[in-house]
Order: structure tokens, then C-alpha cells, then sequence
């Protein structure tokens, strides 16, 4: 009896460890493939175009900050550091445990296309807090010439008359608390939620939400098929869609697992910043016009439109 018991107690200790092996490999991984614009299938000529990369090369900055999110992180055009202009912003809420740190080949990739990209190391984003501290953060490097003894090349660089902000799982929930809750609520122009928490879950995990509230156009993307995206089901995601007063577009990408969501839609996330924030036309036909791309792109389902609000 006690050498069986010896055995269990093996038996569980290794399966713990491996679990543990495991849980620190998944931890490790990147959220977002660095090569993901290059290996992401699309459909549609709009889609490829923005899912590639921009024609700006990308220079990053990282600044520590005695928060609990550790430090910030800004992936900007290199001519931002030699030029007068202003340049436009996106915002990056995080999703559960996962840094920016993990997927920054996606600010890489915003960057790129003319933006100035800021997230953190936030794991708990539900609440926009960490967005919020990105807009002061912003303002402090807009407003002034130093940092400290260093020269500041974000000084008035910042065109706030232009600022969108995404998220993805918790991190969409984050966008809608950042754009409706949060002191700097009014400062977006617009916003994109990838996958956010459905309602209940949110409630439960005390992650509350009013999508209602948002006043601004927004893109809900989450994922579809293959026992769907546990975190928003379909039905899930209409019901947030039919919360929205405001301009809203909703799809959802076949096949595609949660995680992925964060990274796969990136071509059309990409060209709505380009419309919404650079007034890019081209960008804008995948969403209005006689037949919007998203609309007859096959690898996609489940697309509405209101984009007059309601």
C-alpha cells in the first residue's frame, strides 16, 4: 500500500513539474509571431496591403516608471527624431498576463505606417488605467524640450487631435473602459476591441464595462469556427455591437483561435487607424463605399455596419 502511494506521489510531482515546464515555456513565447505580416493568409487587396509593413523605418524608446506596470514603451517613425511634423497615435491595452513586451512586433508594425505606438507592461488592463497613464505620459514627452538632462525628440510631436486605442481579451475591455471611464476619455478619436471579455464574464471577474457609453467609431473584431472564441462568442459580440450607438463596424475571422485574434485581423486594424486617424481613402474602401471589403472577404463572417450610429 504505501510503495502504490510512493508511486501516485511520483506520478503527481512529475505531472506538476511538467505542468510547470510547460506554463513557463507558454509564458515565454511571443504573443504575436514576429513574422505574422508575412505569414498571415488575407482576402482582400486592402487586407494584404495593411497587413504588410509601412514605408516608415521604426525606431523604439522605453522609459521606466514607478508604476505597476513597470516601464513604457514607444515604437515611433525615425524621422519623428529630424522633423517639425505631428504624428498621429494609437494606444495598446494589453490582454491577460500578457504584456507589450510579448507581441511587439505589432506596435513595430503600427509604427511603421506613420504612428506613434505607446503600451505597457500592464498584465491587468481591464479597468484603461494603464491607456490613461499612456495619454499623461504623452503629454509630459509633448510639452517638454528635456527629460531629465536628456534631449526629448517626442517634444511637440504628438498631434492629439488624432489618437485611437487597442486592446485585445481584457485589453478590449480595456479600450472600452479607456474610451468611456477614464479622466482622458474624450482625447480618442477612435477604437478597436479585439475579443473583448464578453459581458457575464466580465461582471464575474469584476472587469465591468458600458459599451453603451462609447461616443466614438469602433471596430469589434473576435474569432470564429473551431469551437468558436471562448472568450466572446458570436451572439456575445453582437450583443456589445448592439450596445453601440455610435459608428461601428463588427466581424469575425473563420478559424481563427482567441490568442490569434490579437494579431490575424491586423491588416483591417491597420487600415481603420489609416482611415479613421490619417484619412486615408484607400483604407476607408474596406469598410464603406458600394461593396466594402470586409464585406465580400472570405475569410471572414458575421459582418455588420452602422457607421452614421444610431
Amino acid at each position: 500500500m504505501r510503495k502504490a502511494l510512493k508511486i501516485i506521489g511520483i506520478i503527481v510531482l512529475v505531472l506538476i513539474i511538467g505542468i510547470f515546464i510547460l506554463l513557463k515555456f507558454l509564458g515565454s513565447r511571443p504573443a504575436a509571431p514576429a513574422n505574422y505580416m508575412q505569414d498571415t493568409e488575407t482576402g482582400g487587396s486592402i487586407e494584404a496591403k495593411y497587413m504588410a509593413a509601412g514605408g516608415y523605418e521604426v525606431s523604439a524608446y522605453e522609459e521606466p516608471v514607478l508604476q505597476g506596470f513597470s516601464k513604457y514603451t514607444i515604437y515611433y517613425p525615425a524621422e519623428l527624431e529630424t522633423t517639425d511634423e505631428k504624428y498621429p497615435v494609437i494606444v495598446v491595452c494589453n490582454g491577460s498576463g500578457t504584456p507589450i513586451s510579448k507581441y511587439l512586433s505589432i506596435p513595430e508594425h503600427f509604427a511603421s505606417w506613420g504612428f506613434i505606438v505607446i503600451g505597457t507592461e500592464e498584465e491587468y488592463d481591464w479597468s484603461g488605467f494603464s491607456a490613461e497613464m499612456c495619454i499623461r505620459h504623452l503629454q509630459k514627452l509633448n510639452d517638454n524640450e528635456k527629460i531629465g538632462e536628456n534631449e526629448n525628440v517626442f517634444y511637440q510631436k504628438v498631434d492629439f487631435d488624432n489618437v485611437g486605442v487597442v486592446g485585445h481579451s481584457q485589453g478590449g475591455v480595456g479600450v472600452l473602459n479607456a474610451v468611456t471611464e477614464q479622466k482622458h476619455a474624450d482625447i480618442y478619436k477612435t477604437a478597436v476591441s479585439l475579443s473583448p471579455t464578453n459581458k457575464e464574464l466580465a461582471h464575474n471577474l469584476e472587469w465591468d464595462y458600458d459599451a453603451a457609453l462609447v461616443d466614438i467609431p469602433i471596430l469589434l473584431i473576435a474569432g470564429a469556427g473551431g469551437g468558436d472564441d471562448w472568450v466572446v462568442t458570436g451572439e456575445q459580440l453582437q450583443d456589445i455591437y448592439s450596445d453601440i450607438d455610435s459608428g461601428k463596424v463588427m466581424l469575425r475571422r473563420k478559424d481563427t483561435p482567441h490568442n490569434e485574434t490579437l494579431y490575424t485581423a491586423n491588416g483591417y486594424v491597420t487600415a481603420w487607424f489609416m482611415w479613421h486617424l490619417k484619412g486615408d481613402e484607400e483604407a476607408a474602401k474596406a469598410f464603406i463605399g458600394d461593396t466594402p471589403e470586409i464585406f465580400v472577404n472570405s475569410l471572414y463572417q458575421d459582418q455588420y455596419a452602422n457607421l452614421t450610429g444610431q
